[in-house]
């Protein structure tokens, strides 16, 4: 049909002058242009082409040909009378039952392919007889030889048929916006079909101008070369087409991010009902969260190499969930579970088909976020840290997912970690916080599984230090007394210490101190007080900070694992330590943790255990009678009064803070306040 067309165009506009009276209709009001030209179109009946693939030719076309002082052009129609106005509504009522933006492709093809047939005569004509013969009849010798006069002409013709194309291209995109997505009465669309006519009337409109300009280069006579007024036509032509484009440019935008918008809006619906599915296996559930279009969309080994999510089919899957602040203590934990999930023994069935798991990296990252060579460094940098599964680029993972993972598994920011078994079931909403409390024992990592190793928990020394330090787990075994202690007031931890020492000299039993930190201090400092600590041999320290990290991380996980159910400190003595331990951790002083073998406790804040260590002459005899810990603990509470009240510092926003917090000194509902904190580091 194209090809028709572009063969019935050539002999339907002759040449002839241009009609002075049109620079005067130029400046008429369009709305009297658009009405004639919505007159002329039929959208009754109306006849389908492609122009998409038109549309490719002509820009390789007009890319290889476009003007220059070097250049040869040729004509493409004789204008009739030189009437731009009728000639641009002739074209329009031939093509009446196109739609429009195929009105004005077709057009532009027919002048396209004359256009470029006689550039390619100009291009052989100093190596091919026939096409010289040809140049010489069409003239072409007497454009080469004035070339630099017609400099300006040939720039404001490149220049409009510049503006043509792209306005074009604009059109042609609106006919490809998918229906479904886009409402008819949206404010884009009606804007979009008010000035589609228009940029129609005036694209048609410029190529014709074109079209007699090089039409004009073919009778060429030096005195004929076009005036200033002549050029500044085309230019203004192109000026107002490149007004139609931006127009348009910004109306396609607003489409578009509605299209994306409804398209997101239905996708996530759908993403809600498949996990609410039953699957055979969990593959389609996998291929959803982590990519439809990419089969190989991640990375694995070392080096990494692209890798099929095939690979975790009916598998047991941790998706490790994340920004791009994951820290290198997470990492370095994560790690240490990963490299032992088939190495404890009688953990489960080892040739059991699911009796591991694998671990994905989905790095959430908005898409708002420029992501430039600072983030990909970053990802990188995280990337080569980890031995397990990741997308290959965070980009991947559509927006419809990351609004489910920040809506119905509430990530902001904190690490979580969601378990989904080999049926594509998730099994637990964040199962870092069992990784942390009990590691690879608490596999399968599910909400019954979870409930079930609470059920035989209990508060002890060996669930508040389990998988921090061995050599610490061995004392505890031999029934040794243990004293846990933390803060950062150097001058207290020696007072404390010094204390401490005497005390345990008195009664004649070893004690080992153990300093466990801070969690809300910089690593600088705790390195600091550790070298002191070690230094003046004042008790043991944890030298790997990633320890004293993981000590405060495992106390905030048992609190955020029991407040999951909805558990009180007066209903469970193991949250109540918690809480207890995580109040001293936020007060401004030390605080003190005396324990023998299990089960044997005695604490309090720094105060008031300085307290009673100065005055161990007043109870040195019960020590001596019932032993240090039960002693100790005895005095303690004696000696507690409302002003040692501490308070709690909860890290983290969401479904892991409690509406009410009691204190857990007086039993008072404690005051809540707001704290925000860049990092520690």
């Amino acid at each position: 049909m194209a090809n028709n067309f572009t063969q019935a165009l050539v002999p339907m506009l002759m040449p002839g002058k241009r009609d002075p009276l049109q620079r005067k209709f130029s400046k008429s009001d369009d709305s009297m242009l658009v009405k004639q030209v919505r007159e002329t179109h039929n959208s009754e009946t109306s006849y389908f082409i492609d122009v998409k693939p038109v549309l490719f030719v002509i820009e390789d076309i007009l890319r290889s040909v476009a003007p220059g002082i070097d250049g040869v052009i040729n004509i493409f129609c004789k204008c009739s009378g030189g009437d731009l106005h009728g000639s641009t509504l002739t074209l329009f009522k031939m093509l009446a039952y196109y739609p429009w933006e195929a009105k004005v492709v077709l057009t532009l093809a027919g002048f396209s392919a004359t256009y470029g047939e006689f550039w390619l005569v100009a291009q052989l004509c100093t190596t091919t007889p026939l096409a010289k013969a040809v140049a010489h009849l069409k003239q072409l010798s007497d454009i080469i030889e004035h070339s630099q006069a017609l400099k300006p002409q040939l720039e404001a013709i490149e220049k409009l048929l510049n503006a043509v194309v792209k306005v074009t291209k604009r059109m042609v995109e609106f006919n490809e916006l998918p229906t479904e997505y886009l409402s008819e009465d949206s404010v884009q669309v009606s804007v979009a079909k008010a000035h589609i006519p228009a940029a129609a009337y005036w694209t048609i409109r410029s190529i014709i101008a074109c079209a007699w300009h090089v039409t004009s280069l073919t009778d060429f006579r030096y005195e004929q070369i076009a005036s200033t007024s002549e050029i500044w036509e085309l230019s203004s032509l192109a000026h107002k087409l490149i007004n139609f484009n931006d127009l348009l440019a910004a109306e396609l935008d607003g489409c578009r991010q509605n299209i994306e918008k409804r398209r997101y809006e239905e996708e996530y619906r759908n993403l809600i009902r498949l996990l609410e599915s039953t699957h055979l296996d969990n593959m389609k559930v996998l291929k959803t969260l982590i990519s439809t279009r990419e089969d190989q969309a991640l990375v694995f080994g070392n080096p990494k190499a692209r890798v099929s999510i095939e690979g975790l089919r009916r598998k047991h899957v941790l998706l490790l969930i994340s920004d791009l602040d994951l820290s290198h203590d997470e990492i370095t934990i994560l790690y240490s579970m990963y490299e032992m999930r088939m190495k404890q023994d009688g953990m489960y069935d080892v040739h059991a088909k699911d009796a591991t798991y694998e671990l994905v990296w989905l790095p959430v990252v908005d898409r708002i976020v420029n992501w430039n060579e600072g983030h990909k460094r970053k990802f990188s940098e995280l990337l080569t840290m980890m031995p397990w599964h990741s997308v290959h680029s965070p980009q991947i993972i559509e927006p419809p997912v990351v609004k489910y993972i920040r809506e119905k598994w509430h990530f902001d920011k904190k690490l979580i970690i969601v378990a989904i078994d080999p049926q594509g079931k998730v099994s637990s909403t964040n199962a870092m916080h069992m990784m942390w409390i009990w590691g690879n024992v608490a596999f399968p990592f599910s909400h019954e599984k979870e409930d079930a190793m609470w059920a035989t928990e209990s508060w002890t020394l060996k669930l508040l230090v389990d998988g921090i330090d061995p050599g610490l787990l061995q004392l505890i075994m031999q029934d040794k007394y243990i004293c846990l202690y933390g803060g950062e007031n150097i001058d207290w931890i020696r007072e404390f210490t010094s204390k401490a020492k005497q005390v345990a000299l008195a009664l004649g039993i070893e004690l080992e101190m153990i300093y466990v930190g801070k969690s809300n201090v910089s690593k600088e400092r705790l390195r600091r007080i550790n070298a002191t600590i070690d230094a003046e041999k004042l008790s043991h320290i944890w030298p790997d900070l990633t320890s004293i990290w993981f000590f405060w991380s495992r106390l905030e996980s048992m609190r955020c694992s029991q407040a999951r159910y909805g558990t009180t400190i007066e209903s469970d003595p193991v949250l109540k330590e918690v809480m207890i331990l995580l109040s001293y951790d936020g007060s401004d002083q030390g605080w003190v943790s005396v324990w023998r073998g299990q089960s044997e406790m005695a604490r309090a804040n720094g105060q008031l255990a300085l307290l009673t260590l100065n005055e161990f002459q007043q109870w040195e005899t019960e020590a001596q009678r019932i032993g240090l810990v039960p002693a100790l603990d005895l005095e303690m509470q004696r000696r507690h009064s409302p002003q040692h009240c501490t308070r709690l510092i909860l890290p983290g926003i969401g479904q892991d803070i409690p509406e009410n917090v009691v204190c857990t000194e007086c039993g008072r509902e404690m005051e809540k306040f707001f704290m925000f904190r860049c990092c520690n580091d």
